[in-house]
């Protein structure tokens, strides 16, 4: 039997830091989420070096559309407010939304998280928050990676990351450059709040330029501090696929960093500007809480936050009203955001 104690003058992996145990306890807790999300294109379990998905898809010319993302400082916040479901519900979220603007649907997905001392428990609060995403929308948890790292992460620092892939038939893919013309219309829907951006700066002015709490209540939501920061990134699958699939909008931008300045122009053609009606929308409280408390000009708000504008939809003008009256009367506060109109690709706040 080996002695588990290290002799006089040995340094062992535990005694450097990294302890290999807490990874094995952390990926026994969270084997029961992760098995949740299978899928029938799921070939493998976990604790393969790769995950395997079978490659049968039903659609005439199926294109594969990958991408990843990080929650960011957003994390800062979690573990402020000892919660952490939620930053694993925004990672899968962010990731499906971001294929969802060329029209694909989510296959699966690999997660990364990395700390400076792997919890096991709060790992497993994080992937069950995955899992929970992941199951709502048809998408298979198959496969990631913990590391432990201290000396690159500070103490209590928890970082974590994704990567997606889906898949789109070639005759749904987005943006539709061609057929974008000055006259379409702009179709704003609402964000749940920051969802994963704009944390460095929230954080900054609520915890250290107004010394707020977590837990005080901060009256322009009337939710504490960590709630309102803390709220899930919305996931648009379900309420704008159907419109992919009837081929009833012509592109599509998900409001993330750099907000509506930044992303609508990704989606489209170098000859159209977009024109964004200011008065069309309230910015909600949290967004005039922080743009006022930090004295920023307004152009830096509309790069710094998405200001509650989640995603843009873009549409014919005979086919914007009837999908906003739709998305309406099925609950969603859907709006007229602006229009195309001639220019070179930019935005345009009116």
């Amino acid at each position: 039997m080996t002695d588990a104690k290290p002799h006089a003058g040995e340094v062992t992996y535990a005694a450097s830091g990294v302890d290999i145990n807490r990874q094995d306890e952390a990926l026994h807790r969270i084997k029961s989420h992760v098995k949740a999300t299978k899928t029938p294109g799921v070939l493998s379990d976990l604790g393969l070096f790769g995950g395997l998905f079978a490659a049968k898809f039903e659609e005439a010319r199926p294109i594969l559309v990958s991408s990843m993302d990080g929650v960011g400082t957003k994390m800062k916040v979690a573990r402020l407010a000892n919660i952490w479901d939620t930053v694993g519900q925004d990672l899968v979220n962010h990731c499906i939304n971001d294929i969802l603007v060329q029209g694909a649907r989510p296959l699966f997905f690999l997660d990364y998280v990395a700390a400076q001392k792997l919890e096991p428990e709060i790992i497993e609060q994080i992937v069950k928050g995955m899992a929970e995403a992941c199951r709502a929308t048809g998408c298979a948890l198959i496969g990631g990676e913990m590391a432990e790292m201290p000396g690159v992460y500070e103490a209590g620092e928890v970082d974590v990351a994704g990567t997606i892939v889906g898949l789109v038939d070639e005759a749904d893919l987005l943006p539709r450059l061609a057929q974008m013309f000055a006259g379409d219309v702009l179709i704003g829907l609402p964000s749940s709040g920051l969802h994963t951006n704009g944390y460095s700066l929230a954080r900054k002015v609520l915890f250290e330029v107004e010394a707020r709490k977590v837990d005080s209540v901060l009256p322009a939501t009337g939710k504490t501090v960590g709630a309102s920061l803390l709220a899930v990134h919305r996931c648009y699958l379900d309420l704008v696929m159907p419109l992919v699939k009837t081929k009833r909008i012509r592109g599509m931008a998900h409001i993330t960093g750099g907000g509506l300045t930044d992303n609508i122009p990704r989606v489209l053609p170098g000859n159209l500007d977009a024109e964004i009606d200011t008065k069309s929308w309230e910015i909600p409280g949290l967004f005039r809480h922080l743009i006022k408390a930090s004295k920023m000009p307004i152009e830096d708000a509309r790069r710094s936050f998405n200001l509650g504008v989640g995603m843009v939809l873009i549409a014919s003008d005979t086919e914007a009203p009837k999908i906003v009256a739709e998305l309406r009367n099925g609950g969603e506060q859907a709006w007229i955001l602006g229009r195309l109109s001639k220019g070179s690709g930019k935005v345009v706040y009116r």
